[in-house]
This record gives structure tokens, C-alpha cells and sequence, in this order.
């Protein structure tokens, strides 16, 4: 299965916009995504500490079935990086051109289109 860039996006807001308790997981659907896809995505973003999650593959007496349970400071600040739909399309754009998909790499291009879309908004250039 590849890396779904926009999948990511997607868990990472709706486990940012859950109410549940850190310790319990997330039941996470998503519009035209299969629980199989969201599972392989949510244990990558495990692997990328973007998020702590708990196989709940007990719950279901089936395959390994991963759920987010909370997101990580770097969780927090990849989706802080790519929020604004601009910078998301820079970025998306960007990792295609160069032949990446990496989420280091997304978080690095998400922070330097972050910038650049700063300093067009407001006239300031950050280091």
C-alpha cells in the first residue's frame, strides 16, 4: 500500500478534533476510506511518532487494527505545518516534483512553504 499523503492529512485533523480520552482509542471513519487503509496509515504515523496508537485487533478477534489514541508534539506540529490549505497544496506539490513522500520530508517542505506563504501574507521573512 502507498503513502497516502492526503489520508494522512485526514487522520491527523480527525484525531486532532476528537473528544476521547487519550487513553481509549479512536474509531476513526473516513468518507470513501476503507478501515484497512486507515489502519495502515495510522500505524506509518506510529512508526513517524505523529501518533500514539494501540493495536486493537482484540476488539475485532481480526487482523491487526490500529487506532490513534492521541497525537504527539510532532503530531501537533506537522498538522500545525499543513492546516492552511495553501501551504498543504505547496507542500503536496512540492514532495510530487521532487519524487518524495517521506512524512520528515512533507514536515520539512511543510515548514519552508509555511514560511514562504508568511512572508508573502505578511511581508516578513523567518529563519
Amino acid at each position: 500500500m502507498k503513502l497516502d499523503k492526503d489520508l494522512v492529512r485526514e487522520i491527523l485533523l480527525a484525531v486532532e478534533a476528537s473528544k476521547n480520552d487519550p487513553k481509549e482509542g479512536i474509531d476513526l471513519v473516513l468518507k470513501d476510506r476503507s478501515p484497512r487503509e486507515i489502519s495502515y496509515h495510522v500505524l506509518l504515523l506510529t512508526e513517524a511518532g505523529f501518533v500514539l496508537s494501540r493495536d486493537a485487533a482484540y476488539l475485532a478477534d481480526a487482523v491487526s487494527i490500529w487506532q490513534p489514541t492521541r497525537l504527539t508534539y510532532k503530531g501537533h506540529e506537522f498538522l500545525d505545518t499543513v492546516r492552511n490549505g495553501e501551504v498543504w497544496r505547496r507542500t503536496k506539490a512540492g514532495a510530487e516534483k521532487a519524487g518524495v513522500a517521506g512524512l520528515g520530508v512533507l514536515l520539512e517542505l511543510g515548514k519552508a512553504y509555511g514560511k514562504e506563504v508568511l512572508k508573502e501574507r505578511l511581508g516578513i521573512e523567518l529563519s
